[in-house]
């Protein structure tokens, strides 16, 4: 048995469920790149059935992502299964991962099936998806509450139908590190052939649990991890997979050698490009990847760390691709100074979008007296993605005190026109947020409104994360100035911007995975 472990980043399937965290086109292609340098195994890259704009994602990211096995998710439905090979197609290594619920409590209350059924849908849709891919998966949904010796049957039904990798999913965060693993063993053990596939783990972290558990199957003998950046997903999120590569990498005597492919210090800039689209922050105290992860703030362990790291630290930022000493460059810093200092902070920046970060970091400069690391990786986030939004290039002037009504011009370029108009409100960001509204005409309703500082300082840069809900769905737009009042305007578009997106290329079915 090889004692590589495949990682399976499904960020952009699983990890877009989670609420107000969807993504629109240029972000998915964004983040999928992301993930091919971060040398992530399989991409599974969306639900093709879902929509148009899923179908859409998944074919531009097979289309334009060749160094990665990139995978659509399909239930056994054949009209699933041939939506995701029709997007799949360009794809230099295309899966496709088809699922059934196998639980005695999914069949009766959600499919309405016997055992029976559900073993004959499970042949004919493998052997189905086998017709169109040699890589497929399968996954028995709500694994850890079925039956272990119908499970033997379902997989041993899908193995010789031809599936090459068995994912034995957690779906609801149910088991425990000993539970599981004696489950991954038992089925390697009983399924007949058992040794021709990749057996794989989906944990949920309903009860906290997913990382060890998802670490407890891979020392039972499980050698695919299905894992999301900074741990996002569904309810409390899926396996983190930050957390998964660096206890292997930093545990080797307790893994026995166990190891991934992941280039570790993309690690960190994976975590901030998804914090940079999607909005939501990663919490100070998050491991691996939290603001707190290596601070040091008790005397004993500031002492400790200044005479050897390995005092308190059991890895270093380095490795992650977190540089420990902050930035010193100016307004009068070049190219060349700028592109080495992105190099040591393991921020891949080429082309157009070097240009473009270039140039908000001299405007930058200009406002401000020192550009630190975080600022950095700000910038180049918000270079990242080269849109084709409706609504663009927000700009704002505003009149505001406690003597006088607030009151915004908000200058906006909708559908390639500049537009302009004047609001007031109760304060600055409302009167912002009514102008915006009257030039974009949305009806969506404001949920949530958060600013954090990206650095320390009186001229630290704002980051500004708007939450909007129109017609059920939920989404974030994140906005970055070192004024807050643009910062607010640029996520309040960046948001309405993302449900204009959805409204034009999502249409259907929506239905939810593993």
């Amino acid at each position: 048995m090889t004692d590589r472990i495949r990682i399976f980043d499904t960020t952009l399937r699983d990890g877009e469920q989670s609420p107000g965290c969807s993504m629109n086109l240029a972000e998915k292609l964004a983040l999928a790149r992301q993930l091919e340098r971060l040398g992530v195994d399989v991409i599974e890259a969306g639900f093709p059935i879902a929509s148009e704009g899923d179908w859409e994602s998944v074919r531009r990211i097979a289309e334009q992502v060749r160094g990665t096995a990139i995978c659509g998710l399909a239930r056994t439905g054949k009209l699933d299964i041939e939506r995701a090979a029709e997007a799949l197609e360009p794809a230099a290594h295309p899966r496709i991962h088809t699922f059934i619920a196998t639980s005695d409590i999914h069949l009766e209350h959600k499919l309405r099936m016997s055992r029976e059924q559900v073993i004959d849908e499970v042949a004919r849709a493998v052997q189905q998806a086998r017709g169109h891919v040699d890589d497929v998966e399968f996954s028995a949904e709500d694994a850890t509450r079925s039956d272990r010796d119908y499970l033997v049957q379902v997989f041993s039904v899908a193995l010789d139908a031809g599936a090459s990798t068995l994912n034995v999913p957690d779906t609801v965060g149910y088991t425990t590190p000993a539970e599981y693993a004696a489950l991954i063993g038992y089925l390697m053990e009983k399924i007949p052939g058992s040794e021709r596939a990749v057996f794989s783990v989906h944990c949920h972290n309903d009860l906290g649990l997913a990382v060890s558990n998802s670490l407890s199957a891979a020392v039972a003998g499980a050698r695919q991890i299905e894992c999301t950046v900074n741990g996002i997903g569904e309810r409390a999120g899926n396996t983190s997979m930050e957390e998964v590569v660096m206890s292997l990498k930093t545990r080797r005597d307790v893994f026995e050698g166990l190891d991934t492919g992941i280039q570790t210090r993309e690690i960190y800039p994976s975590s901030r490009l998804l914090t940079s689209i999607t909005g939501v922050q990663v919490q100070p105290n998050k491991a691996i990847v939290g603001d707190n992860a290596f601070a040091h703030e008790a005397g004993i362990h500031q002492d400790g760390v200044l005479k050897a790291a390995i005092t308190y630290e059991i890895m270093t930022p380095e490795s992650i691709g977190r540089a420990s000493n902050e930035l010193v460059l100016g307004k009068h810093s070049g190219r060349h100074a700028f592109r080495d200092r992105l190099e040591e902070l393991c921020l891949d920046v080429q082309g157009d979008e070097f240009e473009r970060a270039f140039k908000r970091f001299k405007d930058l400069a200009d406002a401000k007296k020192t550009i630190y690391n975080e600022d950095l990786e700000a910038i180049v986030a918000d270079s990242s993605i080269a849109t084709d939004d409706r609504f663009e290039r927000v700009e704002l002037t505003i009149t505001s005190g406690n003597a006088t009504a607030p009151m915004a011009s908000v200058s906006l370029m909708v559908d390639g026109t500049v537009q302009k108009t004047v609001a007031t409100g109760v304060g600055p960001v409302d009167a912002i947020f009514k102008a915006i509204t009257m030039l974009t005409g949305t009806e969506s309703e404001l949920i949530k409104y958060q600013v954090h500082a990206v650095t320390a300082g009186l001229d630290a840069q704002g980051e500004v994360s708007v939450t909007i809900e129109e017609d059920g769905r939920r989404v974030i737009g994140n906005g970055v100035h070192e004024d807050v009042m643009v910062a607010s305007g640029k996520a309040y578009v960046a948001a309405i911007n993302k449900l204009e997106w959805h409204r034009h290329r999502h249409g259907t079915n929506e239905p939810k995975g593993i």
